[in-house]
């Protein structure tokens, strides 16, 4: 039984992360009309933003919850700032261009 619990929240947590990535993807698609094929790539740079930040912090004696809270916050500071430039480098001059264009830099 404790095997079925462990697996049960296992999968509830990953379907909870797919639905986050879902969501985003829905955002994005409706405010700008394009499917950001980047937005999995934003996401895996904050998650390896985080892992070599708790790391960091590991070594330099942090412990509990304190890693995890500020391996996120940098992790989602990093990825809001990866996704604002790709934004500002890629999308903004190609807002008035035709449908194909911007899709290809995605």
């Amino acid at each position: 039984m404790d095997y079925f619990i462990q697996l049960f929240l296992s999968g509830l947590t990953r379907g909870s992360i797919y639905a986050l990535i879902a969501l985003g993807y829905t955002m994005v698609y409706g405010i700008i009309q394009l499917i950001n094929f980047a937005h999995g790539e934003i996401y895996m740079i904050g998650a390896f933003v985080a892992l070599i930040v708790s790391g960091v912090l590991t070594i330099y004696g942090f412990t509990g919850v304190s890693i995890l809270i500020l391996a996120a916050m940098v992790a989602m500071i990093y990825a809001a700032a990866y996704g604002y430039t790709l934004e500002k480098i890629a999308y903004r001059p190609l807002r008035g261009a035709p449908r194909l264009s911007p899709l290809i830099s995605a």
